[in-house]
């Protein structure tokens, strides 16, 4: 095991921020977000997201980023640098950064995705195509082993190539394009979106409360979604918070800075209802219509639309900005633990890890098509749905039980520490007066989320 070199830094608070945030902003804020949302009844579950945002997401993202901060390492070593001698909490670093391959083993295959309907876009290839044919063009791109594996390489490489320039000029600069641009794509998507014929049931659809529609399915399914999108979206628990943390100075309070990750993350995602459902109910389709809604719902949508080529080349950009900032965020995190535990430079974990995430991400790939008879979860799954599950639903909630366990108990770093990282800086305070909560009930709510996952599970 080498010696790490001089720790890199961010340039700018605002690198800082909008790095964080590519982090957390991705697939689930862009994708999962709108049809869960629309799934579970609009604006009634949007109220009870934003609220579990807060109390569940905020105080696990200050948490993650004070072990990253105070430790100035990756979570493949920070456990180990915080924790009491004689205990064993850097375990789950290691796990943590498993994660985080396992992670990218499906996500950038779904990233190819992204690109390649982009690159079909802009050659209108999806333009004028029926549903039937929409439909079968998505087929189609699953059962070609060949193109799935050149997109999923693509995406790997940009993100590799990224991270190998270095933190500042690479990771920094080209997330915080990313971001700034996607934020801007958004907005027009959004304005385009409200001003359709027929938009303004959707709006009232995804803005206006109604109870009566969330009591249709059920309360606590409502609450149980909300709490888990809530939880997931901010990818906490596989260190992708405690690398960013360990890239800034002490000048600013983590409390402070995490409002503000988690605000931009939840603007995201309410910034894409806006675009979806007005849309939706512009052209008459179900604003549940799920997964396919963005491979084959979205692209009818478009074909109906005024304009429809520009609007759907302008989506399919701003997807691919969301699903890049984060593989290169989390590639960062796996950079950096062969950097800060195995002393590797840069250069040299970025590009043996992306000739080993490639070879890794293809059976991924051979899932749909060539390998398509394993079906590790029951008839007509496969196996991105097999990797998706122990991502969301084991690792991620596990990671972030830990998280919590260690930086409020005795056992591990302990509440005092954490406090006084957390509240170092300027800016707003971590509240003293919900240390029985984060201790105690936090817990309970993650283990809930965790129970929560399997029992979907087994009853699908």
């Amino acid at each position: 095991m080498g010696e790490s070199p001089v720790r890199e830094t961010l340039k700018t608070r605002l690198g800082f921020l909008l790095l964080a945030a590519s982090c957390a902003v991705g697939l689930g804020n862009v994708w999962r977000f709108p049809f869960i949302a629309g799934l579970y009844g609009g604006a009634s579950f949007v109220l009870v997201y934003l609220i579990f945002l807060v109390i569940l997401g905020l105080p696990l993202m200050v948490m993650e980023l004070s072990v990253g901060r105070a430790a100035r390492q990756n979570i493949g070593k920070a456990f180990k640098t915080l924790q009491p001698k004689g205990t064993y909490w850097n375990i789950y670093g290691h796990i943590g950064i498993g994660g985080n391959y396992l992670l990218m083993m499906f996500y950038t295959t779904v990233t190819g995705w992204i690109l390649a309907y982009f690159y079909s876009s802009l050659r209108g290839e999806l333009t004028g195509l029926s549903s039937a044919e929409t439909q079968e063009y998505f087929s189609g791109m699953l059962t070609d082993p060949i193109g799935m594996t050149f997109w999923m390489i693509l995406s790997v490489v940009i993100g590799f190539v990224v991270t190998g320039i270095g933190l500042r000029r690479g990771v920094e600069r080209v997330s915080k394009f990313m971001m700034l641009s996607l934020l801007f794509l958004m907005i027009a998507l959004a304005v385009n979106a409200i001003t359709l014929d027929g938009a303004s049931e959707g709006l009232a659809f995804y803005l206006l409360p109604d109870f009566g529609r969330m009591m249709e399915q059920g309360a606590g399914a409502v609450i149980l979604a909300a709490m888990g999108q809530a939880f997931f979206t901010l990818s906490i628990g596989m260190g992708g918070m405690a690398i960013f943390g360990s890239y800034i100075g002490k000048e600013r309070s983590l409390p402070g800075e995490s409002v503000r990750i988690v605000g931009l993350d939840a603007s995201v995602a309410i910034m894409s209802g806006l675009i979806i459902f007005p849309a939706s109910f512009a052209f008459g389709v179900s604003p549940d219509a799920g997964p396919g809604l963005l491979f084959v719902t979205l692209p009818n949508i478009f074909n109906q639309m005024a304009g429809g080529y520009f609007w759907a080349t302008v989506f399919f950009l701003f997807m691919s900005f969301a699903a890049l900032s984060t593989v290169i965020a989390i590639l960062e995190n796996i950079v950096s633990y062969w950097i800060d535990f195995w002393g590797w430079t840069r250069r040299r974990a970025s590009w043996v890890n992306c000739i080993a995430l490639i070879i890794l991400s293809m059976p991924t790939v051979l899932g749909f098509n060539v390998l398509s008879d394993i079906q590790p979860l029951g008839e007509g799954s496969n196996i991105l749905e097999l990797e998706d599950m122990l991502v969301s639903t084991t690792i991620i909630p596990i990671g972030a039980l830990i998280f919590v366990l260690f930086t409020t108990t005795r056992y591990g770093w302990g509440w005092k520490r954490f406090i006084a990282e957390a509240n170092t800086g300027t800016g707003l305070k971590f509240p003293l007066v919900v240390r029985f909560y984060v201790t105690w009930i936090l817990p309970l709510i993650i283990i809930a989320v965790l129970i929560s996952g399997y029992w979907e599970l087994l009853k699908s």
